[in-house]
């Protein structure tokens, strides 16, 4: 018995074409429960990540205000970097806002071993500056690694209409695994890319690590938002 459903979780889209493979954010294939999307129009995955994004907050705003308006009683976004405006969004909707899989980090490193410590893939370290860990609480002596000249990397920032999945499988496992060559002291891998969802068993089966990313987040989002019923004793 459960009341599945009877909140929606709004998804703010980035405004993109690349392919929404299953897993992916932008599925509503990847999610058990019902969820509603809402894109902001301009808001590329270029301008997200590597240029400034408060020319967008209206944006984001705008569209959020419409997805609550409509229902929704949690909000979500579909880019690890919107951590930079996750105060403004929760401000501005009134409502709980999850903005980016980094803000899972604290409490991932809380369940490390005290000798081990988180690992990040993101999908340009170029551009996941001091001020989006520092807002996402992000703890310090994570080792990130970036996908900066990969396939994959090129494939969403330049928004293509198409997308090497098996190239993008082989990218992330090779970066998974340089992540924990050169950190050996890595004990969770955490993936800032929503779109990196879709390969979070392989890295879990090259790396044998536990691999967390917005899909395992927004899973707890959402079961906030509708706690199981269970029967009576």
């Amino acid at each position: 018995m459960s009341n599945k459903g009877a909140d929606k979780l709004g998804i703010l889209m980035l405004d993109t074409r690349f392919p929404r493979i299953p897993g992916d954010i932008g599925n509503p294939q990847t999610w058990d429960f019902p969820v509603q999307y809402a894109v902001v129009p301009g808001a590329s995955p270029q301008a997200v990540v590597c240029d400034d994004t408060a020319p967008f907050v209206r944006a984001f705003v705008r569209e959020g205000q419409r997805l609550v308006a409509e229902g929704c009683t949690g909000i979500a976004t579909t880019c690890g970097f919107l951590a930079l405006i996750r105060p403004q969004l929760a401000q501005a909707l009134g409502v709980p806002v999850a903005a980016s899989a980094l803000e899972q980090a604290a409490q991932i490193q809380a369940t490390l071993a005290p000798d081990k410590n988180l690992g990040i893939i993101t999908i340009s370290k170029a551009s996941l500056s001091p001020s989006h860990l520092r807002v996402a609480a992000v703890p310090e002596d994570c080792a990130i690694v970036g996908m900066e000249g990969s396939d994959f990397a090129r494939s969403i920032l330049e928004n293509r209409a198409d997308l090497d999945v098996a190239r993008a499988r082989h990218e992330l496992v090779a970066a998974g695994q340089t992540l924990v060559e050169t950190a050996p002291q890595t004990g969770a891998i955490l993936l800032e890319c929503t779109n990196m969802v879709p390969y979070a068993a392989d890295l879990r089966r090259a790396t044998g690590l536990p691999v967390y990313s917005i899909y395992t987040y927004l899973n707890w989002f959402h079961q906030s938002l509708n706690p199981k019923v269970f029967p009576p004793g």
